[in-house]
């Protein structure tokens, strides 16, 4: 099973509630979803959140739009992984974060397929982050459910176990491996962490609506490159 994970929470110290922020009558945590499911090698997408009262209301959404969902800690996000990943017997895990609402499915089968045919236990196309060069806002991570199961045994410090897979491709104890894009589109962002984050996402979305596209990656990135003015909403923040 390849098994889609997305980790969600409502309590974002920079942007409180922001994955039910809506675009175009739609909450944020919905549109990425709906984006996942255009994927042709994913099995199962699966919305994990905490177990503190705040993320209630994602429990409740998940429910209503039959949603795959999971709750678990809060701080330790490496063992709500692990948990979850069990849970719905993945055996290669895709690590999405909610922060990415504008989500390619075809990057996210280009990294998988990567994955499915290396001897790598961890896959990339974000990290580590100082050589990145996919735009903020597309990240997909690939990892074994054996490799996480190995990862959350260790006795790690806070750090790792809230980032989840820092330790995949800091320690040599793992094989990782980070995928190139052909451009170094890494001064792009439309990753969401602050309100002005948002604003960005709707003028991307309102372009695909009116031009009636999708919003693949090189779509998203002519629109940027057409639009000058988009960019520079959240400058402050690349």
């Amino acid at each position: 099973m390849i098994v889609c994970i997305i980790q969600a929470r409502m309590g974002s110290s920079r942007f409180p509630g922001k994955v039910m922020k809506k675009i175009d009558g739609k909450p944020i945590i919905q549109v990425l979803v709906e984006r996942l499911k255009k994927s042709k090698l994913l099995d199962a997408i699966v919305i994990a959140t905490s177990k503190k009262k705040e993320n209630n209301v994602l429990d409740k959404f998940c429910k209503k739009k039959r949603i795959l969902f999971f709750r678990g800690s809060e701080s330790d996000v490496l063992s709500r992984y692990c948990n979850c990943a069990a849970k719905f017997e993945a055996k290669t895990i895709v690590r999405i974060t909610s922060d990415c609402p504008l989500i390619d499915p075809e990057v996210v089968d280009k990294i998988v397929s990567f994955f499915l045919k290396k001897n790598f236990d961890y896959v990339s196309n974000n990290t580590p982050s100082l050589s990145r060069t996919w735009p903020n806002g597309s990240d997909v991570e690939v990892f074994s459910y054996e490799a996480l199961k190995k990862l959350n045994k260790k006795k790690l410090n806070k750090f790792h176990r809230e980032h989840v897979t820092t330790f995949f491709y800091k320690s040599k104890k793992f094989k990782s491996h980070q995928i190139k894009n052909n451009y170094d589109w890494s001064n792009y962002r439309y990753t969401m962490d602050y309100p002005e984050d948002l604003t960005v996402i709707k003028k991307i979305f309102g372009h695909l609506k009116r031009k009636k596209k999708f919003g693949y990656l090189p779509q998203i990135i002519s629109i940027l490159k057409q639009d000058k003015k988009i960019q520079k909403i959240n400058l402050k923040y690349i």
